[in-house]
């Protein structure tokens, strides 16, 4: 439900957004608790995902941890993380998140994306971001929403070209990899008054898909 006038900034940002379950188009997004760790192992597990540096997958042993820190993200009012359930199976396949939650500008990031292999390429990641963007632009009242991606991560960078984000630009020696070495970060955007057009390219791909 949207928020009250009472719960909005003077932008008309709902903060901080509050946890909710996203559902549709095969998938479901439930805000993460400590309980998932074993299930977001699990999915980490199919693929290694852990082992690419530009994935934020934790490795094994670590998803308490991983979990932990998002929920910090979340009690301090700059995140909220999901992990991404197939409808059919109710299986835990990933997880997402909105971060970098400026309510001021009513700005928020979609990333810390990641599904087990066997999703990759399919409708899911589709199905998220439309289910995110929804909820980002429809009832939080998102101005932009953002996303930066590590720039020899070719593949999320054709991933959210596909979403139909603008390419703001490089933000170069901008972070650090897994693996110790500083990465340059691509950023993009979508406004909120390109969200309509988008929106229906997503419902058009998504019927196409399933």
């Amino acid at each position: 439900m949207p928020a009250s006038a009472t719960e909005r900034n003077s932008t008309g940002f709902q903060q901080p957004p509050a946890p909710i379950t996203l559902e549709g188009y095969g998938v479901r997004l439930t805000p993460m608790q400590p309980e998932h760790a074993e299930a977001l192992e699990s999915a980490a597990a199919d693929g290694e995902l852990w082992k690419l540096n530009v994935t934020s997958a934790p490795a094994p042993g670590q998803a308490a941890q991983y979990i932990a820190l998002a929920l910090e993200g979340l009690k301090a009012g700059h995140m909220l993380p999901f992990v991404v359930e197939e409808t059919d199976s109710e299986d835990i396949i990933g997880t997402t998140r909105y971060h970098d939650i400026i309510p001021s500008v009513a700005r928020l990031e979609i990333g810390y994306t990641w599904y087990a292999r066997r999703w990759q390429r399919t409708h899911v990641n589709t199905a998220c971001k439309l289910l995110l963007l929804q909820h980002a632009f429809q009832t939080l009242g998102a101005g932009v929403v953002g996303w930066r991606t590590d720039i020899l991560n070719l593949a999320s960078q054709n991933a959210i070209e596909r979403l139909g984000a603008r390419k703001d630009g490089v933000i170069r020696h901008h972070a650090l990899r897994r693996d110790g070495t500083v990465r340059d970060t691509v950023m993009y955007s979508l406004l909120a008054d390109e969200w309509s057009g988008v929106q229906k390219q997503l419902l058009q791909r998504l019927a196409a898909d399933t």
